[in-house]
């Protein structure tokens, strides 16, 4: 319990931190910035409401309530399941602003943007409601709200663990995969045309490899998060697919404990990778008041690319 109030914190400050500081910097403006927005407000919402539910609930709290206690177990997977499509809106758009840079400017808009956002909210609070929905065990006589006697194990495992999770979780590490290749040839090929065409190929060059940075950042940020969730996926299909098979509480407990500590990390991979969040907290820190004016440097981290590749 301990352990989850800290995580609770940090990932509600850490990630109201992400907020300000797009909101205070217009060169955090970007469409990319907008999904890891969206992103916290998801990781926001795990630290001041889902997490809270889990420590309800580790204690079999609400009894007698069945709805109620769906509700607050449901919460944590709507809440995840928007991480997720938050993820794959950052995978996407980082794929059209290197693949199809010519059309970014009319796909990659602010307005659609949000709409994607609105519409990737919506479907996880719709997967996140399906035990509500009544895809639920039988209660327990004692009343007791505890996840495994009142989540549907074929739900999480079937349902959520490989349609809502691995799935998405593969279309993104190929999209990287893709990103990271497709650069990397981008960069070879205008290195060698360099000592022909000068100043245009290096300044070509060097935002190839600004991609190459920001695109990394990314995916580390996906890396993390699968890192953190798939043990506690793994955990729950030995519970449907052995449900003989002994799972000591301790490892159970510390795979609840990883997987919510993702919530908290993103904010500090950000000041770590991307100079334009650091140097912008730092600005946030020391009040300073024209925050955009001293945030230089690597600012345009996650804008759009298709200048470079006029090129």
């Amino acid at each position: 319990m301990a352990a989850e109030l800290v995580i609770a914190f940090l990932s509600t400050v850490g990630n109201l931190l992400v907020c300000v500081a797009v909101g205070l910097n217009r060169k955090l403006r970007t469409v990319t910035n907008y999904f890891l927005v969206s992103l916290a407000i998801a990781d926001i919402c795990v630290g001041a409401i889902a997490i809270p539910c889990a420590i309800l609930t580790d204690v079999g709290l609400p009894r007698h309530n069945l709805y109620l206690c769906l509700l607050m177990l449901s919460v944590l997977i709507m809440f995840t399941q928007s991480s997720i499509f938050s993820l794959l809106a950052v995978a996407v758009e980082r794929y059209v602003a290197i693949f199809m840079p010519f059309r970014y400017q009319v796909l990659m808009t602010s307005r659609n943007a949000v709409l994607v956002i609105l519409a990737t909210w919506l479907l996880a609070f719709l997967i996140g409601l399906v035990p509500l929905m009544g895809w639920h065990k039988t209660p327990p006589d004692s009343g007791y709200c505890f996840f495994v006697l009142v989540v549907d194990m074929t739900y999480m495992v079937y349902f959520n663990f490989f349609a809502c999770v691995l799935t998405p979780l593969v279309i993104m590490f190929l999209i990287y995969a893709q990103i990271f290749i497709m650069v990397k040839r981008q960069v070879k090929r205008i290195a060698c045309e360099q000592s022909c065409r000068g100043e245009r190929q290096a300044r070509a060059t060097a935002t190839m490899r600004r991609e190459m940075k920001t695109a990394t950042s990314l995916f580390l940020v996906l890396f993390l998060f699968t890192i953190c969730w798939i043990p506690l996926h793994i955990i729950n299909c030995f519970l449907l697919l052995c449900p003989h098979c002994p799972v000591p509480l301790e490892l159970l407990l510390t795979a609840i404990i990883l997987s919510h500590a993702n919530s908290a990390v993103n904010p500090f991979l950000y000041a770590y990778t991307m100079t334009a969040f650091r140097d912008t907290f730092k600005a946030i820190f020391l009040c300073y008041r024209t925050v955009g004016d001293r945030t230089g440097g690597d600012d345009r981290e996650g804008a759009a690319v298709q200048n470079a590749h006029q090129t």
